[in-house]
């Protein structure tokens, strides 16, 4: 497989408030250093990394700091990271809307770029001529454009203002006009920005089945930048993550993404509250809340094959009415897998005194998918149905694919697709008399 994209050590640094210097002072010590002396551009030794949780001392910042990674033909790549981490600064400089202060891009063949709502729209365009007017830009000639006219539109589903100016498009509109040209007028290289959450639901799947079309069916390169997760692990089948400017992780989408959210993620295998201002109501507390074994020992983290129990201990501060319990998991892309509520009988008319309780949930073996997954806890009455409370992020623990080889069905592995992995019971084999 042949490389499509390749970035060798793309910095780019920004003065703060400013563009370029703005002083002569700095410009003419650029220009003697670099072009007098021979020498390096005197700047690019000072900056600070793009951190914009703390507050620097330099006015230059590095937006991007010596990337270096490769893109494979016919690869999906996702691109994720916290905002300011340098997404769309590294796509602008690939799309050729900035140029990087050092490094080169190789890239092999057109690449077609959606990184904001209107990028490469004229206003005072029809929708039409839009179209034609990007795909000249892309290069290419007026009956090739004609032939995939009719795609573009019906895809859009704008037909009905297809000659109207594009500024009085609504920014859904547009959004679904550029990802369409942006698909349709074969670039062998497709950059898509997080514009694609403007659009509906509806045209989100779309817009992503056509993404997977692209890649697989025509063998072309998708980059991909999105915040949700859900849509780039489906998409992609490698990831980037980028923390402060600079390529912190890469490799397996699964991967990349787990270490995304762990990185991202105060929540802990264990939570102790104190005190009154523990997670709870005004009679109600949280207490304590971990992961249990079958055998009721502490766990960090469990096997697929293993039943995992949620200890939950809190503390009734004064007589209540009668209420039960229910949790809700969430696996490591924040999609919630199931809930359960508590089926024991209780007795509505009777209290539940002051004092301490704990209640323990089981999830059963061979259900859960491997990664983290994540718990709630909710207390609630029935007849009529009431929350008292309702606490997400309490505890979060890895499930790990099973390592014992007497014990494992190579069957059933850690790639198999689905937000869970239930081991089924089959009736092979079984003779049908017709």
């Amino acid at each position: 497989m042949s490389t499509a994209i390749k970035f060798e050590n793309i910095s780019k640094q920004y003065r703060l408030g400013v563009v370029s210097t703005q002083t002569l002072s700095h410009d003419l010590n650029r220009w003697w250093k670099m072009n007098v002396r021979g020498q390096e551009d005197p700047y690019l030794k000072i900056g600070e990394v793009n951190d914009r949780a703390h507050k620097g001392e330099s006015e230059y910042v590095w937006a991007l700091k010596d990337i270096n990674f490769e893109v494979q033909q016919g690869d999906v790549l996702g691109i994720i990271g916290k905002n300011g981490a340098g997404k769309s600064t590294l796509l602008k400089i690939l799309s050729k809307v900035t140029a990087p202060t050092t490094g080169t891009i190789k890239a092999a063949g057109r690449i077609a770029s959606l990184l904001e709502v209107g990028t490469g729209f004229h206003p005072e365009m029809t929708g039409r001529e839009n179209i034609y007017m990007n795909g000249a830009i892309m290069g290419m000639t007026k009956a090739e454009i004609t032939r995939r006219f009719d795609e573009i539109v019906d895809f859009s589903g704008v037909e009905r203002y297809i000659d109207t100016p594009a500024k009085r498009y609504s920014s859904g509109m547009t959004v679904r006009l550029g990802f369409a040209i942006a698909a349709h007028l074969e670039p062998e290289i497709l950059v898509v920005d997080e514009v694609l959450a403007v659009g509906d639901a509806e045209f989100q799947k779309k817009a992503i089945g056509k993404m997977q079309d692209v890649s697989r069916g025509e063998g072309r390169t998708v980059l991909f930048v999105s915040h949700n997760m859900a849509a780039i692990s489906d998409l992609c089948r490698t990831a980037v993550l980028l923390s402060n400017g600079s390529v912190s992780y890469s490799g397996k989408v699964n991967l990349v993404v787990e270490k995304y959210l762990s990185l991202n993620s105060s929540v802990s295998y264990e939570s102790t509250w104190l005190g009154y201002k523990a997670p709870g109501n005004r009679d109600i507390k949280l207490r304590k809340v971990y992961a249990i074994d079958s055998e009721y020992n502490p766990i960090q983290y469990a096997f697929i094959n293993q039943r995992i129990g949620f200890c939950i201990e809190y503390e009734v501060l004064v007589s209540v009415p009668y209420f039960t319990h229910g949790i809700n998991v969430y696996n490591n892309f924040e999609i919630h897998l199931f809930t359960s509520h508590d089926q024991h009988d209780f007795d509505r008319k009777k209290d539940i005194k002051a004092g301490n309780y704990k209640t323990v949930v089981w999830i059963p073996e061979n259900l859960l998918q491997t990664g983290e997954i994540e718990l709630s806890f909710a207390c609630m009455r029935y007849n009529p149905f009431e929350v008292l409370f309702h606490e997400r992020n309490l505890i979060r623990i890895n499930v790990l694919e099973v390592i014992d080889a007497a014990t494992r069905n190579d069957n059933y592995k850690a790639d198999l697709p689905g937000l869970i992995r239930p081991y089924l019971d089959w009736d092979d084999r079984i003779t049908v008399n017709i």
